[in-house]
């Protein structure tokens, strides 16, 4: 899953675009360098970012949708929202998925739309919101927290009508998580795999990284990114939500071949 953030904030400035002929060049791009699902954000979701208006986000949004969809057929198209309306707007124009950052708990009319479209719906874990998740979060047993809060909004998709093979669930790395959090997820990352349901883990040179490494910039976190994702690779995680998809799919492919002999 590559990103394609329409927004001037995101937090690594390599995933930004600032008008629709940007993204559809990138998405090609990014077609090409071995992306299935191009996954389109109009609101940066950063610890403390501020929210934006569903105007602006549908603004900066549904053009790229629209384009994209258009231009080139073979993308399965997500998008990066958390608001009932952008999620029922995007679904009209031909979307596929809506990855949802708060796991229907922010505005659960999402699922309701979801439902209404017949899209796939990505469950992200996040305690407190992107302004404040970042401020002191705790947990006692992070793993088993974490899983059945995500099984909590499973059940939630499900009796809004959601059928299991439309579900991904994705434990939302650096969502309200300390570095050690964030961790143990990434190593029992095989305990959600065998949950039954698609899992997707979005780990791609977010600050855990730069704790370890000491890099403040994201654009220095290639390396440390790609470690990651070779691991949860092998822990059989199903789709890597991405900003380098070459560079990831060139990684994945030499693991493929060695895992094939």
């Amino acid at each position: 899953m590559g990103i394609l953030n329409v927004t001037p904030d995101s937090f690594f400035a390599g995933s930004r675009v600032l008008d629709v002929e940007e993204a559809l060049e990138k998405a090609r791009r990014m077609l090409k360098g071995g992306a299935t699902i191009l996954d389109i954000g109009g609101e940066s979701t950063r610890p403390g970012s501020d929210p934006v208006s569903f105007e602006e986000e549908i603004r900066r949004v549904l053009p790229v949708v629209e384009a994209i969809i258009s231009e080139l057929p073979e993308a399965i198209v997500s998008v990066d929202t958390y608001k009932a309306q952008v999620a029922r707007e995007s679904l009209r124009l031909g979307a596929h998925i809506i990855n949802d950052i708060s796991g229907g708990s922010f505005d659960p009319g999402i699922l309701h739309v979801a439902a209404d479209y017949g899209a796939g719906v990505v469950l992200n874990h996040i305690r407190g919101n992107p302004k404040d998740m970042q401020k002191n979060p705790h947990y006692e047993d992070t793993v088993e927290e974490v899983f059945r809060e995500l099984m909590d909004r499973v059940k939630k998709a499900k009796d809004f009508g959601i059928p299991e093979e439309s579900i991904c669930i994705d434990p939302g790395i650096g969502f309200g998580k300390r570095l050690e959090d964030n961790l143990i997820l990434i190593k029992e990352a095989r305990l959600f795999v065998e949950s039954g349901f698609v899992t997707l883990y979005g780990v791609s040179r977010k600050s855990f990284l730069g704790a370890i490494l000491g890099y403040d910039d994201p654009k220095d976190r290639l390396y440390g990114t790609l470690a990651t994702h070779s691991y949860l690779y092998l822990q059989g995680v199903h789709i890597l939500r991405v900003h380098d998809v070459k560079a990831t799919w060139e990684t994945l492919n030499v693991l493929r071949a060695i895992k094939g002999l």
